[in-house]
């Protein structure tokens, strides 16, 4: 019955054209959906304000009810804390005449006469409609504070209990709300149950756009919202998505193709197909490779076709090396042949405004079932099937992460990188304008693909961001995910009709809701590449407790700062554990967390503290800080550290070791060796090894693989 009155109300507000309902239409549909509000009633004059006020109580609150003022505040339409008959007899007034001279024209129904609650903490609880998320539901501190520090959480629609819950937690403000400095808590189960509420009413009607309770008094009797404002709309489009099975079938053929053809194939230096073609046949690929040329007999040594209708085989995937002008007859005929994948390198769509032709090769690869990668990319590479569709710098290290990007200068930096780190790749997939192939695609692939261990991805926005949310969530379960979102700062914050539309329009939408799917964002382009590079190498961690070894305590101040920084929980050192550690270290060294073990020790001290650091089963991480001396030279320390955690591997003590090496050039050999044998480590900085370890433990934390 609830939601059919709902649904009455929306129905009439959009069939007279609004786009805002007006007070007590709100307050009906948060009756209609549990959520409590002050008492209050709707009056025609003056004479009947003072009776609902004598009925409610003093004091009370006056508010304008408009269809067409939708800021009650700007038009002098709010009037707090009337505690007389008298006041609420000259308020009445007051507020219409106001609300006359900020729009002549607007339409009246009355004024709101309303109980006046406070008290407690002032919240705030929204929704708005995101044009990558769709329906995402905010909360955070509110009143006029909101606008202010802008201290807000979001999550997708419809959320949990248990999500609802991490809510709370997740805002700066969170031991506020828990009762910090003798102050009254909030009742947690009341404002989650409010925030379960409101995702659900905006699931069930697509057509609101926004919700907007603020403020909501919270206290430790339950959760009240004083003013509620709704924004209605036309219901958002939802993206269609292919089955998941036809997307893994589609791209398992675009990766393991057996036949390849190259549309624009050239025997000419210089020019794109030429390049791709050098890379397909030097690169090592074992199936079939066709040169589409109408001008040329053969290419490279192969025979060429004049179009690929013509080509006696099967083909799996079409490399485009031709003009866009080009493209869409070319691309029918790719699609009449049953490619499945089309490798879409040229420009001039919608990069550069033709935004039309764009579409028009989309609707074609539709029609024909044809997955397109691009326009404007590179190509791919697949190591396992020695792949290289590029036309870039060929790439043969194989490896176990599979990196995408949007641009084709990230993904040149992917590749020099994982050269030089000696990290190897499955793959590099260039996405360019994702005008089909997107992220969510290329993770339902990388899912199933036991030659990939880690995903780490570059994008600059999401087509579908319900889609890339489902899609990673399913991969951490797994693999770990890492995400370099590009434009961190460049949205700004759009025109919205609430203050929950105006905190939804920058960074952190992205930043709250990549972290509820799981994913671990990277800060910059060097982190997502460090952090894919040491993450497969990193074991997980079975617990939260993290201990640093330091033979200098300056880097172990520094490192328990990172530790800090990067979210991880050093341990608190047992009595017992305490007494272990001095029992290597010399007496003006420290124990506790760090420990230091001073820069004059030998080698034994820096290994029979690492060995009891491994073997005690409470301590679940270490972090090492090296400091070079002639005692402990670089080499020295690294092949005893590496050592060590092999033979404590062995015996079954499997942690994440990282270590910071300070000291002259040798620290760079040494640093290098530890990464080689399984310990993350990074010559003169303490930040950088924490960092990925702290990435670890995200993902660690999202799979739910802790103790």
């Amino acid at each position: 019955m609830e939601r059919a009155e709902v649904r009455e109300l929306l129905d009439k507000a959009l069939a007279e054209g609004r786009t805002a309902l007006t007070a007590p239409e709100g307050r009906r549909i948060c009756q209609a959906y549990g959520i409590a509000t002050p008492g209050e009633g709707l009056a025609a004059s003056a004479g009947q304000a003072v009776d609902l006020a004598g009925e409610i109580g003093f004091p009370v609150v006056l508010k304008i009810v408009s269809p067409d003022i939708l800021h009650k505040t700007d038009a002098g339409g709010v009037l707090v804390g009337l505690r007389t008959a008298d006041e609420v007899r000259e308020g009445y007034d007051k507020i219409i005449a106001a609300a006359r001279a900020y729009d002549p024209d607007a339409r009246i129904d009355g004024v709101q006469v309303q109980q006046l609650v406070g008290g407690g903490h002032e919240v705030i609880v929204g929704a708005v409609t995101d044009p990558t998320f769709g329906k995402v539901v905010a909360f955070g501190l509110g009143g006029v504070l909101v606008e202010v520090l802008k201290d807000v959480t979001f999550r997708l629609a419809p959320v949990s209990g248990d999500e609802a819950l991490g809510m709370l937690d997740d805002i700066r403000a969170a031991e506020v709300l828990r009762g910090a400095r003798g102050a009254e808590p909030a009742d947690r189960t009341a404002l989650a149950e409010l925030i379960e509420r409101v995702s659900r009413l905006v699931t069930d009607f697509p057509e609101i756009a926004e919700v907007d309770l603020n403020p909501v008094f919270a206290d430790a009797r339950g959760a009240v919202a004083a003013d509620v404002r709704i924004i209605v709309g036309e219901p958002p489009q939802e993206a269609g998505r292919l089955p998941r099975e036809e997307i893994l079938r589609q791209m398992t053929r675009i990766f393991k193709p057996r036949a390849v053809a190259v549309i624009g194939a050239s025997a000419e230096d210089g020019k794109i197909g030429n390049s791709v073609m050098r890379n397909l046949i030097d690169g090592g690929y074992r199936g079939r490779i066709f040169p589409i040329n109408p001008k040329a007999p053969e290419i490279m040594g192969l025979p060429a076709y004049r179009s690929i209708a013509d080509v006696p085989h099967d083909v799996d995937v079409a490399v485009f090396a031709i003009p866009a002008k080009f493209v869409p007859a070319a691309l029918e005929e790719a699609g009449r042949k049953g490619v499945a994948g089309a490798i879409m390198i040229p420009s001039g769509f919608a990069e550069t405004g033709n935004v039309e032709g764009q579409q028009e090769i989309v609707e074609i690869a539709r029609r024909h079932g044809v997955r397109m990668l691009g326009p404007n990319i590179y190509g791919y590479y697949y190591t396992p099937e020695n792949l290289c569709a590029t036309f870039c710098t060929p790439y043969d290290v194989k490896g176990s992460v599979a990196l995408t990007s949007q641009s084709g200068g990230i993904g040149m930096a992917i590749l020099g990188f994982s050269r030089t780190s000696k990290m190897g790749v499955s793959a590099i997939v260039g996405v360019g304008n994702k005008a089909d192939v997107d992220e969510d695609d290329l993770l339902t692939f990388f899912e199933q693909d036991e030659n990939t261990k880690a995903v780490a991805m570059h994008l600059e926005d999401l087509k579908d961001g319900r889609g890339f949310v489902e899609a990673a969530r399913r991969v951490v379960k797994e693999k770990p995910v890492i995400v370099l979102k590009a434009g961190r700062t460049a949205m700004g914050a759009r025109a919205a009709g609430s203050h929950t539309g105006a905190l939804a329009g920058d960074d952190r939408v992205y930043d709250d809701i990549l972290r509820q799917a799981g994913v671990v964002r990277a800060p910059g382009l060097n982190d997502m590449l460090e952090y894919a590079r040491a993450l497969p190498i990193l074991p997980t961690p079975k617990g939260e407790n993290v201990v640093i070894i330091t033979g200098a305590g300056g880097s172990g101040v520094l490192l328990s700062d990172a530790c800090v920084d990067a979210g991880l929980t050093l341990m608190d050192i047992p009595p017992d554990l305490d007494e272990a550690f001095r029992a290597f270290i010399p007496p003006f060294g420290a124990a506790g967390n760090p420990v230091d073990i001073t820069g004059g020790e030998p080698p034994s001290t820096y290994a029979n503290t690492v060995r009891l650091g491994l073997a005690d089963d409470r301590i679940h991480a270490l972090v090492l800080g090296y400091w070079h001396t002639i005692v402990t030279p670089p080499m020295v320390f690294a092949e005893l550290i590496a050592r060590v955690v092999a033979e404590e591997r062995e015996k079954g003590n499997v942690k994440p070791v990282v270590a910071s090496l300070a000291g002259d050039t040798e620290v760079e050999e040494a640093s290098e060796y530890l990464y080689e044998h399984g310990v993350v480590a990074y010559p003169y900085t303490t930040e950088k090894p924490v960092a990925v370890l702290g990435a670890k433990y995200r993902w660690a934390r999202a799979a739910g693989l802790l103790g």
